[in-house]
């Protein structure tokens, strides 16, 4: 479970917070109230990590500057799937096989830094999660888990891209 909700929010600078009245699926779309949703989801569901936050505010909190996008997918997902153009690339895993990528936490902390709200992307959202754990453990404060990945979860007929996920959002991705 997330211990350090309190210390969390502050180390939120909220003078960097936009003051706005868009909203997302009737929830506000301030960053700061993003974030503190994603803690609370964090509580709820005993997370190891800062908390989750799905695809539309995810990119919401990117484009407004709040939050870096690190994409833990492989080299070939991403070539052959497609990508969000923004994104910083990680893997958390190598190749077909899926091997956990030993120097992940050091590239993670080299290409975006510890001090950074750092929003973790996978396929459907589970190898984000396990990332997210592995970097909140080393000191990565404020790593937040993007809920239903890019593809999103498997439907009735095992397909993914059906029911959720980034690119069903009609989020911003590209494909090589």
């Amino acid at each position: 479970m997330y211990k350090g909700y309190k210390k969390m929010n502050a180390q939120f600078d909220s003078t960097q917070a936009v003051e706005s009245t868009t909203t997302i699926h009737g929830l506000s779309a301030n960053p700061q109230e993003i974030l503190q949703r994603a803690h609370h989801y964090a509580d709820e569901n005993e997370l190891d990590f800062t908390g989750s936050v799905p695809p539309v505010e995810a990119w919401c909190l990117v484009e407004q500057g709040h939050a870096v996008l690190v994409d833990v997918r492989t080299s070939e997902e991403r070539k052959f799937v497609g990508y969000v153009p923004e994104s910083i690339h990680v893997a958390w895993a190598t190749g077909t096989s899926f091997n956990r990528n030993p120097r992940f936490l050091k590239e993670l902390e080299s290409k975006v830094g510890k001090d950074k709200t750092i929003l973790l992307l996978c396929r459907s959202g589970k190898r984000s999660a396990l990332a997210a754990t592995a970097a909140f453990s080393v000191g990565f404060a404020q790593v937040y888990n993007v809920l239903e990945g890019f593809e999103g979860d498997l439907n009735e007929l095992q397909q993914r891209n059906q029911s959720n996920g980034w690119r069903t959002h009609q989020l911003p991705w590209l494909q090589d």
